[in-house]
């Protein structure tokens, strides 16, 4: 059996090898610099194409951008797939205070961006995307991405006089979330990234508070048809985040699809080069099409 650091760190270095694939457009959906979105018009002809939203992970810190999720983007355009990806601010460069890791968010703006981007996304198509048919759009993300896609999909449950909430359900198809922070005490447990969920919300005494606007496993049922493809050798988002979400949704009511894949960890869910990143693009086939 081969090492799991090992194996991880090569399915990272894999991940990581492709070149950032620049998009067919890049449109603002504010003034700040990392409020943007890059589009990729389908690669295949014919008609109006899907429209897949990604949010790309990094444990919501600043070294982590949209570029290195860009190849995964362009796969998906290759499968025929028109996709925004979404660029939304992340923690600072620096690290917390005796720290060694850049910190994880920022409170509120993290949250501030991906509201306002998903709220932008359908005009920013029309005007740059025309190929895209804003009527079948399904939301992924990866890692902290997963979380922030499953907290899009249910900002019309919201805790009353969330500025983020919606009056309505989004209209999305679905979401499809890969390896996500979905369930934030589990990730706790677990110390997921070193800690990045408590430095997401700001700190142990605000944890509770914001939690609960926030943390996907709170905010059940959300009526949005719901999956999540997870490796089972997943040392970064551990299988039980996971299996933790949703068995939250269950208890709530819910069903949501949860597809695991033997011997893969965290990375190849979104590496062009993994026969993992094939099955989250039938996934997203399967909600959009």
């Amino acid at each position: 059996m081969p090492d799991p650091a090992a194996r991880d760190a090569a399915e990272e270095a894999s991940a990581f090898s492709h070149p950032a694939v620049p998009p067919d457009a890049t449109a603002a959906y504010g003034d700040h610099p990392d409020q943007i979105v890059d589009l990729y018009a389908p690669r295949t002809g014919g008609g109006r194409a899907p429209l897949v939203v990604v949010l790309h992970g990094g444990a919501w810190r600043a070294p982590y951008d949209r570029q290195h999720i860009s190849p995964f983007a362009d796969f998906l355009a290759r499968r025929g797939f028109a996709v925004a990806s979404v660029e939304y601010r992340r923690g600072p460069g620096l690290p917390h205070q005796g720290g060694t890791t850049p910190v994880a968010g920022r409170w509120p703006e993290t949250f501030d961006d991906v509201a306002a981007a998903l709220d932008a996304v359908p005009e920013l198509a029309a005007a740059h995307l025309p190929q895209a048919d804003p009527h079948r759009t399904v939301l992924t993300g990866h890692s902290a991405g997963g979380q922030l896609a499953l907290w899009a999909a249910a900002r019309h449950v919201l805790p009353a006089g969330s500025p983020w909430r919606l009056p309505a359900p989004p209209a999305l198809r679905g979401v499809v979330a890969l390896a996500p922070i979905g369930h934030f005490d589990r990730a706790r447990e677990l110390d997921v990234c070193g800690g990045a969920v408590i430095q997401l919300l700001g700190g142990e005494e605000a944890y509770d508070e914001r939690a609960a606007a926030t943390d996907p496993a709170r905010l059940l049922p959300t009526g949005i048809a719901t999956a999540l493809v997870q490796g089972r050798a997943d040392l970064t988002v551990p299988a039980e985040v996971a299996d933790a979400f949703v068995e939250a949704a269950a208890k709530a009511g819910e069903t949501v699809g949860l597809t695991l894949l033997e011997d893969v960890g965290h990375f190849p869910l979104i590496d062009p080069a993994a026969d993992a990143c094939a099955v989250v693009a039938e996934e997203l086939a399967q909600l959009a099409f």
